[in-house]
């Protein structure tokens, strides 16, 4: 069976980027995919550039091995962490975090005070992850993968997509910097910002600058609840996830535009490409995970996610396989009615 290209966009999502480490891992084990162009945001950046430096080290297995020793660390350092489930969470099976008193205590603290002020030194268990974990000369030297990381710059507001070829940790931390957990990231004296406000992930930099028409978003950020929010958490997170998603969705519309006016004969096809969309995700297991879960670094977590991720990344290329080259499998215009 012939192997068909695709292009992923991984989004952020703290802990819960372990989902999209399942993802990639089924993929690297299954073969029949091969991946030309990732884009990322946050731990989407991070999954995308763990799999690159794994790719240089033995292909698709260097691949797997490497994400699994990533997320190995992200355990080990949440170790240290004070923020901890509770005895009776623990009991019950709850993966958030919400009464863990030092998540309260954090939650409270960042929402009148400033990382410059709580953090003046700026310290970021980030940044040892990062660098600890990743070989950024041979990142930089894995053509067979293009990468593109976003961040936002705080002055302008607008999205700043680092490419492959001239990633440092700088660029990934400041993809993954929270404005009210870390100081921004400088890079060349810009400030920059977690790149969710403004891509989560961009969608233009694969269309640009790969072969493939196929693009693959996975997806951890919930767009739709059911339930109105009522405490202030609950708006508050609800606020950041609409936020997250809103530039995800105008891309998407913009592909649906474009997809329409080229099956009209309004647009040359020979200037504007059809790209074809597709979507992994688990609502159902997601969605009810609060935002406090994405802090939860337990090893326990993070493989039932990946387990999530792998099985979720199983039934999508079962199903869709066929469809890869041919067709969208994510629909645009339902998705926008």
């Amino acid at each position: 069976m012939r192997k068909k290209s695709v292009n992923l966009a991984l989004q952020g999502g703290g802990s819960h980027g372990a989902f999209t480490w399942g993802v990639l891992d089924h993929f690297m084990e299954d073969g029949r995919v091969s991946v030309e162009g990732i884009s990322g945001t946050s731990a989407g950046a991070m999954n995308a550039v763990v799999l690159a430096q794994g790719y240089m080290n033995g292909g698709a297995d260097g691949a797997r091995e490497s994400l699994e020793t990533f997320w190995r660390k992200v355990s080990e350092m949440g170790r240290y962490s004070p923020l901890k489930r509770t005895p009776m969470d623990v009991l019950t099976g709850r993966w958030d975090m919400e009464s863990s008193p030092a998540y309260l205590m954090y939650d409270l603290l960042s929402r009148v005070a400033s990382p410059y002020d709580t953090n003046p030194l700026n310290i970021n268990p980030l940044r040892e992850l990062v660098e600890s974990s990743i070989d950024f000369e041979k990142v930089r030297a894995c053509s067979a993968v293009k990468l593109f990381i976003a961040a936002t710059n705080v002055h302008s507001g607008k999205i700043k997509v680092f490419e492959r070829e001239e990633l440092t940790p700088d660029m990934v931390l400041a993809s993954a910097c929270l404005p009210f957990l870390y100081q921004a990231v400088e890079i060349d004296g810009i400030p920059y910002w977690d790149g969710g406000y403004v891509g989560n992930p961009p969608l233009y930099p694969l269309f640009q600058g790969t072969k493939s028409r196929d693009v693959l978003v996975v997806q951890v950020n919930p767009i739709e609840r059911n339930e109105t929010p009522k405490t202030a958490r609950e708006i508050l997170n609800r606020v950041n996830e609409i936020s997250f998603n809103t530039s995800l969705l105008r891309e998407l519309r913009s592909v649906e535009f474009v997809h329409r006016l080229l099956h009209e004969n309004k647009l040359d096809k020979d200037h504007y490409a059809d790209i074809l969309v597709h979507r992994i995700e688990a609502t159902e297991q997601l969605n009810p995970l609060s935002a406090s879960s994405k802090m939860n670094a337990e090893w326990e977590f993070l493989t039932h996610l990946r387990d999530i991720g792998r099985e979720s990344a199983k039934v999508f290329l079962d199903a869709n396989y066929d469809n890869l080259g041919e067709r969208s499998t994510l629909d645009l215009v339902k998705e926008f009615s």
